[in-house]
């Protein structure tokens, strides 16, 4: 068991990330935030919420975001050297070590979830289990299902209005920005308080826009053609995928994933969008919990 409380870890990078942990108990899990380019608050109650199951939970912001310092992104050189899926995934071997973790669980949200089965092909000495909380294996899918979803809650002038702004990049429009909401409820959070009141944004826009785009509808940045698809048999350790049953993520996406990992359960969790830890605590905490003590 770790010591629990806030560390700052020096990279050798030169760079310093800010991490927590918290509770106590001989089961080890580290989680990864989403984005790209978010924030470790979601994860901030799982040791309280994983108390009965005797789970020590550690969070990080990756290099960028939040609490952990940010190159100068203006700099071409530190925009090659960090904004690439090898260097973040390498980010969270480092924390791992500094933490002094392993055989441990790691779970990562969304984007996190990504780094989560990078990371599980290439350090996978060092894990008992994987989480891949409202991810998928690839891109292309997610962005044929959230126009999917888009066709099927607007209209079909809301959806061409909703295009044309995408191609004028005029994403300020008021209309837009409404439409973009009302798409966040259904699908992102549907909790009545799904985050953290701040007085400013605490996203890290740079990061998030050089990866995704300028929304979650809008995947244009360097992560769209991302497919983990070939790969994804290699991973063979106990695998678990949940979903929220109103995600952005496609459901049948995550059946096939389930098929072709040779070690993994699924589950949906009900009512839920993206954020399943926001929307249905009660449910995602209770399959994650059993998960975690399995084995």
């Amino acid at each position: 068991m770790i010591k629990t409380g806030t560390k700052i870890i020096t990279l050798n990078n030169g760079y310093h990330l800010w991490t927590r942990t918290d509770g106590t108990g001989p089961i080890n899990l580290l989680c990864l935030h989403g984005g790209p380019g978010g924030t470790h608050e979601v994860f901030e109650n799982f040791a309280q919420r994983l108390r009965d199951y005797h789970v020590q939970v550690s969070f990080y912001d990756q290099l960028g975001s939040y609490f952990s310092e940010s190159p100068d992104w203006t700099d071409v050189t530190n925009r090659k050297a960090y904004l690439n899926i090898d260097y973040y995934v390498d980010e969270v071997e480092a924390v791992r070590q500094a933490l002094g973790l392993d055989q441990f669980y790691l779970l990562g949200q969304s984007w996190g979830g990504i780094l989560a089965q990078e990371y599980a092909l290439k350090y996978v000495q060092h894990l008992k289990g994987l989480i891949l909380s409202s991810m998928i294996d690839n891109l292309p899918e997610y962005i044929t299902h959230i126009n999917d979803l888009r066709a099927q809650q607007f209209s079909k002038r809301a959806v061409i209005y909703m295009q044309d702004v995408e191609r004028r990049q005029a994403f300020r429009e008021p209309r837009y920005q409404k439409l973009i909401m009302e798409l966040g409820h259904h699908h992102l959070h549907r909790a009545d308080a799904p985050h953290p009141q701040h007085l400013v944004s605490t996203l890290a826009t740079d990061i998030y826009r050089y990866f995704q785009g300028n929304n979650e509808f809008v995947m244009v940045g360097a992560l769209k053609d991302w497919d983990f698809r070939a790969k994804l048999s290699q991973i063979n350790v106990p695998t678990y995928l949940t979903v929220g049953e109103n995600d952005t993520m496609p459901l049948s996406a995550i059946q096939r994933m389930t098929k072709t990992l040779p070690n993994a359960t699924m589950h949906v969790t009900p009512g839920a969008g993206h954020g399943q830890m926001l929307d249905n605590p009660l449910d995602y905490f209770k399959h994650l919990g059993d998960f975690l003590t399995q084995g």
